[in-house]
C-alpha cells in the first residue's frame, strides 16, 4: 500500500510519557517505517503535567531525524490538552500548537470531565482558521457514555482521531464499540497510532487499515489511514469520509 501518515505519537524521548530514551525513539521510528508509515508527527503533551516547548521539541526532532537510521519525514505538533489556559494561548499563537505550520490542531479532553462550555471553546478556534482533530474519543469514558457528543462537534466543523489498536480492542469492548458506533456514522476522520513505546503502544497503522478494508472497505481505510492524515500535513483539505 501506499506510505501512511500517522499524526499522532509520543517519539521524542525525555519530553513526556512517551520514549523513555533515544534508542527507543529510534526504535519506534523503525518499527513505524517497517509498519509502512512515511510520514510521523511527533506530538508531545501539552498539559499541567508536561510543559510544552515547540522549539526544543524541533531541536529534538531533528536530531531523531538524523540518528533513526530509516528515510521518515517528520512534523512537530501536540497533544493539546483542551483547558482554560490552553485554549487562551492557542487563541493567541495557533500556529505554536498546530501540527506544523498547518490549520489543524489535535485536541485531547480531560477523562474526568467536559466542561459545558467546550462547544464554545472549539467554535472559538475554528473562527481562528484552526481545525481541531478531537483524539481517541472511543476511549474517553465520558464520550463512551455520551458518543453522539462527539457528533456535535463534527457537526460544527471538528474532526475525529481514532487510535488504531482501538479497532483491535486492545482499550477494550467499550472503546472498540464506540470507534465503530463513530465509524458507521461517518464521524471517524483520521486513524493515528498514539505510539508511546516500542511494546505496549508500539506506531504501527497497517491493523488498522487492514480491519477496516474487512470490516468496511478498501475505501474507507485507505481514506482514514493514508489520505486524509497525509491531507493533514500537507495542510489541505480533508476529503469526506465517503463520497
Amino acid at each position: 500500500m501506499p506510505g501512511m501518515t500517522d499524526i499522532h505519537s509520543h517519539i521524542l524521548p525525555g519530553l513526556d510519557d512517551g520514549a523513555r530514551s533515544w534508542e527507543v525513539a529510534c526504535e519506534m521510528v523503525r518499527i513505524a517505517h517497517a509498519d509502512g508509515t512515511q510520514h510521523m508527527v511527533a506530538t508531545p503533551h501539552a498539559n499541567d503535567r508536561y510543559r510544552y516547548d515547540r522549539g526544543y521539541a524541533l531541536e529534538l526532532l531533528a536530531t531523531l531525524s538524523n540518528d533513526c537510521g530509516v528515510e521518515m519525514r517528520f512534523s512537530i505538533g501536540c497533544d493539546f490538552h483542551f483547558s482554560i489556559e490552553n485554549v487562551e494561548a492557542a487563541l493567541l499563537e495557533p500556529h505554536h500548537f498546530s501540527i506544523g505550520m498547518t490549520d489543524y490542531l489535535l485536541v485531547e479532553f480531560s477523562d474526568f470531565g467536559i466542561s459545558p462550555f467546550t462547544s464554545d471553546a472549539l467554535l472559538r478556534i475554528l473562527t481562528r482558521g484552526i481545525t481541531p482533530i478531537i483524539t481517541h474519543p472511543e476511549r474517553n469514558p465520558i464520550l463512551q457514555r455520551k458518543p453522539e457528543t462527539v457528533l456535535d462537534f463534527v457537526k460544527n466543523g471538528c474532526l475525529v482521531q481514532v487510535t488504531a489498536n482501538s479497532l483491535s480492542g486492545f482499550w477494550g469492548g467499550t472503546a472498540k464499540k464506540t470507534a465503530e458506533w463513530l465509524l458507521d456514522r461517518d464521524a471517524v476522520h483520521v486513524i493515528a497510532s498514539d505510539a508511546h513505546d516500542t511494546k505496549r503502544r508500539p506506531p504501527g497503522l497497517s491493523g488498522a487499515h487492514k480491519w477496516l478494508k474487512k470490516h468496511y472497505s478498501l475505501e474507507l481505510a485507505e481514506r482514514l489511514c493514508i489520505e486524509n492524515p497525509l491531507s493533514v500535513v500537507e495542510n489541505k483539505r480533508i476529503l469526506a469520509v465517503r463520497d
